[in-house]
């Protein structure tokens, strides 16, 4: 009799130890026993078409991801549309993801003005809405949009940056703006006027907006020049960073050029405006530059340029955006890691919002950090100068609040 009530004892242990992991096994839309469904939007056409190699490189690394068996022995069914940078055109496109494809959350859909246009609705529609690429400071906002989490550096923070440097190394500096007629573009200047503090009003002589409709953006960098200043920060997507940058070269106009990070792809904006031009630019960084010599026999490097070989040939290894996507399509895969079985979008957002992790191209001393009260991913970041060829470090790591 004591016998069977020790098998029977022993059983009902095991009931219990089983049932709690069972439990566990949950899915949510767009999840199978084999697949994996993630949407997102990007601007293949359009003005900022350039940020489209972001996408790309996603979707390569999530390629990368499914030839080795997938995550947990779910294959990653990655949906990339495209919406031209316009609003109306993200709208319909989001709709289409959560309601008809039936995603599981959505990864860094592209663009400041396109993200606003369907925050909101994402936001009531509870789906995770993660690593959205755009620092505008509404995208870590946890209280009303607790589904939103940025992944870009907030543009607010970068300005500050940018600002403090100037007044430590020229403070004599007679600035003019140039800045993106939007959301974007205020951020990066509310951050650069709050980092130069009550010289604001004296050192900033001309502040100049551009339409991301314009055709180019001559007119604004002449009056800048005409204002006398001797410092030019570009607040712009790469299209208009190029325009700018060419534009101030060819009338003989040689200021000290701050360009905002999420223009400075190297593919995008430097080549086009013409190396000779660019040289001396300083912008803010937090990923490696594969074209940075140090770099070369850094193991995590060498890993990504097997990867752009094999899976994503078609996007130059200079465009910020290749290893911006590595980046991306790796932190993705350790959130559906750390999910488990328990593949919801509840459990999504509770895995986003509780990160504490490397990424293998993040620049030495910056990390991924995330908490339920603060969303942004990446605080850091370290300027870096263009020499003619390729950007150079030459700060420490820095962070604004």
């Amino acid at each position: 009799m004591r016998k069977k009530r020790s098998t029977i004892q022993a059983w009902a242990a095991l009931a219990l130890a089983v049932t709690p992991a069972l439990a566990q096994t949950r899915y949510g839309p767009g999840v199978t026993d084999s697949d994996i469904k993630i949407g997102t939007t990007t601007p293949y056409s359009g003005p900022a078409s350039a940020y489209s190699a972001g996408a790309v490189s996603i979707t390569a690394y999530f390629a990368m991801i499914n030839d080795q068996g997938g995550v947990n022995g779910r294959k990653i069914n990655f949906i990339s549309l495209d919406d031209a940078y316009s609003p109306p055109k993200t709208v319909e496109q989001i709709r289409r993801l959560i309601e008809s494809d039936e995603v599981l959350f959505l990864v860094n859909p592209v663009g400041t003005a396109p993200n606003m246009a369907v925050v909101k609705y994402i936001n009531q529609k509870q789906v995770p809405h993660l690593f959205v690429g755009s620092g505008a400071t509404i995208f870590n906002d946890p209280e009303h949009y607790p589904w939103t989490m940025s992944w870009t550096p907030h543009y607010a923070s970068e300005g500050e940056i940018y600002a403090r440097y100037i007044l430590s190394t020229l403070p004599d500096a007679r600035i003019g703006i140039l800045a993106q007629n939007d959301d974007l573009g205020r951020d990066y200047i509310l951050g650069f006027k709050r980092g130069l503090g009550d010289k604001a009003a004296t050192m900033i002589v001309s502040q100049q907006a551009y339409n991301t409709s314009d055709p180019t953006v001559d007119s604004q960098i002449v009056s800048l020049k005409a204002a006398g200043a001797n410092v030019l920060f570009i607040a712009a997507v790469p299209k208009f960073a190029a325009q700018a940058i060419r534009k101030a070269y060819d009338i003989d106009w040689h200021p000290q050029e701050f360009l905002s990070s999420i223009g400075s792809s190297i593919a995008g904006a430097i080549r086009p405006a013409g190396f000779e031009a660019a040289k001396g630019v300083i912008s803010a960084a937090y990923q490696k530059d594969p074209a940075d010599p140090q770099w070369k026999d850094d193991p995590a490097m060498q890993a990504w340029n097997v990867w752009m070989d094999k899976y994503n040939p078609h996007v130059d290894k200079s465009d910020y955006y290749a290893p911006y996507g590595y980046n991306i399509g790796y932190a993705v895969v350790q959130i559906l890691k750390q999910c488990g079985n328990d593949l919801t979008r509840e459990n999504v957002m509770k895995q986003a919002s509780h990160l504490d992790m490397e990424l293998p191209l993040l620049l030495p001393g910056i990390r991924l950090r995330t908490s339920p009260t603060d969303l942004r991913p990446i605080k850091q970041m370290r300027l870096v100068r263009f020499n003619g060829q390729r950007y150079v470090l030459f700060s420490d790591v820095l962070e604004s609040n």
